[in-house]
């Protein structure tokens, strides 16, 4: 990595405000904030044309999908999305990697500068900054200031009173909805589609993932009175040929997955070969194709095809390899998912592509926060794995490691439960290692950043 002095000076200071990943509160979400803030600093948020990414699984992999189209088109392209997993610089980027260290120096002084100048009396409603605000004000400045041909931003949380809903992008996106956040969204998918949709802005084009119905009609409504007009993935386009492959890159055998997708927005079908895993994930290709190609209608499929085969996502079905130490693991998988939804899709590619049967010595690290769902998610891993572990997910958010290790009991799974996050790591590593087993870690975000640094502070002297 860079040296990241700034971002590491920039970080420290932008700690000091209310950080709603640390700590949810219902009475933070407004855009009045965001619009006094981007008026305040020029609008830096109208640098370069962008796309905007909302829904409930798959945001992240639809943006890095649209982001790795259009630096294939040759475009500089910027990315902004959450969480990160290992380093901040994660959540603005650009698909080559970071920034040059003088934009985030420049952004950094110009972002710091200007917040502690405003007077708390200045600010709508006297009403605190919160973090979320700040580093979505600085994702915007660096942009500006790294001169982005686009930009890609996706969702924090919801979408109608997201930080980010400041921006008019050229093409408003929504992948998958499900039930999530239902104490700040709402308790219906339905409501949950609402918030979401609240980022379909007057006359700017929205493509949306299948729904059901139900959400479906949520969207066109929104959009009628919006006069935007709306496309749905699933009616106009279609996913076949489905299959995963392997092949040798650098001495080291990787999975992607071939599929082709059809629409008579393209000359032809695109035939791509996805290293983002999972079948779900063809969907989300369908999706950011459409979006690049209603905005840049020129644009040639075989562009569009290189784009989505080189995009790539940290912590999302990322398949990595043992240290040396550890050399037994034929593989570690690294997921954070954390819905049962995107847990069901998980352990569903674990099976296609690990053939995990009951039976198998595959084993499971699990950690989940305290607001998920562990009673519904537990099920979805019975039968499947030989050794279950479950640990907190790190020190960030709350956990409840005796309620899951319940969840997991009560669907007939045994387990080991190591409230020490990195003993249960290097359990977990030494157990795959003995059995030379498969070893997946899902259930957080937060865990999969544990994982990460757990082995790349690895020293193998065996």
């Amino acid at each position: 990595m860079v040296n990241k002095s700034a971002l590491s000076v920039f970080c420290e200071w932008v700690d000091g405000y209310l950080n709603f990943e640390k700590t949810p509160q219902k009475n933070i979400f407004w855009l009045d904030t965001m619009q006094f803030l981007c008026k305040r600093f020029g609008n830096p948020q109208n640098s370069c044309p962008s796309f905007h990414v909302a829904g409930s699984k798959g945001k992240g992999s639809v943006s890095a999908m649209i982001a790795s189209i259009l630096t294939a088109a040759g475009k500089y392209t910027g990315v902004y999305s959450s969480p990160h997993i290992v380093d901040f610089s994660e959540r603005i980027r650009t698909v080559q990697g970071v920034f040059p260290e003088e934009i985030y120096a420049k952004s950094a002084s110009e972002v710091m500068g200007g917040i502690d100048s405003i007077m708390k009396t200045d600010l709508p409603g006297e009403r605190s900054l919160t973090w979320f605000e700040i580093v979505t004000l600085f994702a915007m400045v660096c942009f500006k200031n790294a001169g982005t041909d686009y930009s890609v931003y996706e969702v924090g949380l919801g979408g109608r009173l997201d930080s980010t809903n400041i921006i008019t992008p050229v093409c408003s996106c929504i992948s998958a909805i499900e039930l999530e956040h239902t104490e700040f969204l709402g308790d219906t998918v339905e409501k949950i589609a609402f918030e979401k949709g609240g980022i379909i802005k007057n006359g700017i084009p929205v493509i949306v993932a299948g729904q059901k119905d139900s959400v479906k009609d949520v969207f066109r409504k929104i959009a009628r009175e919006k006069n935007a007009e709306i496309e749905f993935v699933d009616e106009v386009s279609k996913v076949s040929e489905v299959v995963y492959k392997t092949r040798q890159e650098n001495g080291k055998t990787h999975t992607f997955m071939h599929n082709v997708i059809s629409s008579d927005k393209f000359k032809r079908p695109l035939s791509v070969d996805l290293r983002l895993l999972g079948e779900f994930q063809a969907q989300n290709a369908a999706l950011a194709a459409l979006a690049v190609k209603y905005v840049i209608p020129e644009l040639d499929e075989s562009v569009i095809e290189k784009g989505l085969s080189e995009a790539v996502l940290p912590g999302r079905f990322e398949i990595t390899h043992a240290p040396e130490c550890y050399s037994r693991i034929p593989q570690i998988i690294l997921d954070g998912a954390h819905t049962v939804k995107s847990v069901s899709f998980t352990v569903d590619t674990f099976e296609k592509l690990f053939g995990n049967k009951s039976g198998s010595t595959a084993h499971l690290l699990f950690a989940c926060a305290a607001d998920k769902d562990v009673e519904d998610i537990a099920p979805l891993f019975s039968g499947k794995f030989s050794d279950i572990i479950i640990t907190k997910p790190g020190d960030a958010k709350a956990s409840d490691v005796k309620r899951a290790e319940l969840a997991f009991n009560a669907a007939n799974e045994e387990c080991t439960v190591c409230s020490d996050y990195n003993r249960a790591i290097k359990l977990a590593l030494e157990k795959a290692c003995h059995s030379g087993a498969t070893l997946l870690v899902t259930g957080s975000f937060y865990l999969v950043a544990e994982v990460k640094k757990y082995l790349s502070g690895l020293k193998c002297t065996c």
